[in-house]
């Protein structure tokens, strides 16, 4: 089964990187991409979508504002916030609205993978039943936490790995474990515990430069 995603996100180039996120995971589709909520809200009252990345800030309708109307008018979809508010009164009052998941930028592709498997989940629980037991809302609660707690293994942080996968989104060459912690503002330590996570996970290719007059070096490349 496919299901059809709408992004809304005013930043072209996050919006962009939300559809790639999107594509990497064959039960979803990016059905369309909207600028704003207003824009949104046109789109949803004429089209089915099984679930909408909605962007914070954004111009004309906000994504507060565009969620509030879009439980108003009762449309049927889920809600992944995505977005740079890390305040608590944001949170709450997104999680009062009923949103599946809430991710803060930057956010790494494991995470918004997640995201995507907590909707699947939800929606397969669902399937097939008019009336739910208890046993049946156990289990989907239970799923939900379940994928929320999957996140990352000890000592690894998401807003470490968006820093660095970032930075090499802007360098896309190989990097020294140096450079990397130079223009990160993270210890050589950090960096080289980011990068054994990142390089078992296959996200980072790693070459040895024997030509350093000394003691080789380790040198990072993310994979295409």
């Amino acid at each position: 089964m496919s299901y059809k995603v709408l992004i809304v996100e005013d930043d072209p180039m996050v919006a962009m990187i939300n559809e790639q996120y999107v594509c990497k995971n064959k039960n979803f589709t990016v059905a369309a991409s909207c600028r704003n909520g207003q824009e949104a809200l046109d789109y949803l009252v004429e089209n089915k979508i099984d679930l909408v990345v909605l962007d914070v800030f954004m111009p004309l309708l906000d994504g507060i504002d565009t969620l509030k109307k879009i439980r108003q008018a009762k449309i049927p979809t889920e809600v992944i916030m995505v977005t740079a508010a890390n305040d608590t009164s944001t949170l709450e009052e997104t999680m009062h609205l009923g949103v599946l998941d809430y991710l803060i930028k930057p956010f790494a592709f494991e995470r918004f993978q997640i995201a995507l498997e907590k909707f699947s989940a939800k929606v397969e629980s669902l399937q097939g039943k008019t009336v739910l037991d208890q046993s049946n809302i156990d289990n989907i609660l239970q799923n939900n936490r379940k994928m929320s707690e999957k996140s990352y293994p000890k000592g690894i942080q998401e807003k470490t790995l968006g820093l660095i996968m970032d930075f090499f989104k802007q360098n896309p060459g190989y990097q020294t474990g140096d450079s990397i912690a130079e223009n990160t503002g993270l210890s050589c330590v950090t960096v080289r515990h980011y990068m054994t996570y990142l390089i078992e996970k296959g996200q980072i290719i790693e070459s040895i430069n024997y030509e350093t007059g000394g003691r080789p070096s380790s040198l990072y490349k993310a994979k295409n």
